[in-house]
């Protein structure tokens, strides 16, 4: 046993030199155990990975009335030299349809297994359903965005409002008044809110936030409602009362007003028998006066 371990150490010393033809000149470095036990040589991909040439091939494309020339490794996918073609062509790599052999390839078969040889021959082609799908999607993927970006300002601005209608409402519940005009503008002001939303074209979960937000401005419309209605109602019971205080002070003074006409009456009695003498005086002086019908005649 110990005969065959040293013979294995210097089998596998760095200093020993072996090949598995038999002619020598093999390095034990450049050897590996694979996992079954089998004893061979490195690959070079795995010794100098930098310097493995990949060979490339060369294949015409032929695009209306032009030839691409395009280098690329057999081992590539169609879709890869789709990618490649996108800047001569000017065509996006997703509008593109490829056909070699007659036959359209697909975007994910390699050209090795479709059998692309250097020189090969591949027609090119504008997808037109491809692109219109794409255009769509776009479209859509845009108003996306524009519509994230209208929602997202509303809710800042839905925010400030609604912290008014916060304010608002403590000063409600504390006693305090609340002035009509302020509970108009924020109506306004969310109404107009409403209306934006309304406008947005949204789906999904866009659909969902913007849902949420209506609800939102719907509840602080409801609350600036009722604080109004309240404060209508304050306002009126003030009147009221304000009503009351006014006729009150009346019905005291009509209750003193009798004594002072009692007290009145007197001098009025005075007054009336002051004038008593002064007005027989007159009957007396006439009573000396002789009046007769008989009027003299003068010829």
């Amino acid at each position: 046993m110990e005969p065959m371990k040293s013979k294995m150490n210097k089998m596998f010393s760095p200093a020993t030199k072996f090949s598995v033809d038999g002619k020598g000149g093999t390095n034990v470095e450049d050897l590996e155990i694979r996992p079954g036990g089998m004893l061979v040589q490195k690959r070079n991909e795995e010794m100098n990975p930098s310097s493995v040439s990949i060979p490339t091939i060369k294949v015409r494309v032929k695009y209306g009335t032009l030839y691409h020339e395009i280098r690329i490794n057999p081992q590539a996918s169609f879709g890869e030299l789709k990618k490649m073609l996108a800047e001569p062509t000017k065509l996006h790599h997703l509008d593109q349809k490829l056909i070699f052999k007659n036959k359209e390839r697909d975007s994910k078969e390699y050209l090795d297994v479709a059998r692309v040889k250097d020189g090969s021959k591949i027609v090119l082609e504008e997808d037109i359903v491809s692109r219109e799908r794409r255009c769509v999607e776009l479209l859509r993927n845009a108003n996306a965005q524009k519509s994230s970006k209208s929602l997202a300002e509303i809710n800042l601005e839905v925010d400030k409002l609604a912290g008014q209608v916060t304010a608002l409402e403590a000063t409600a519940s504390t006693g305090g008044k609340v002035a009509e005009t302020d509970v108009d503008n924020l109506t306004e002001l969310l109404m107009m809110k409403l209306i934006k939303l309304d406008g947005i074209v949204a789906e999904g979960d866009l659909k969902l936030q913007r849902r949420l937000q209506v609800k939102r401005v719907q509840k602080c419309i409801g609350i600036l409602d009722m604080l109004k209605y309240q404060s209508s109602k304050s306002s009126s019971n003030g009147a009221k009362i304000q009503l009351q205080q006014q006729e009150n002070p009346i019905g005291h003074m009509s209750r003193d007003s009798k004594p002072v006409q009692k007290q009145r009456a007197p001098l009025k009695l005075e007054k009336s028998v002051r004038t008593i003498p002064a007005q027989q005086q007159p009957q007396k002086h006439s009573e000396s006066v002789v009046v007769t019908t008989k009027w003299e005649t003068f010829d």
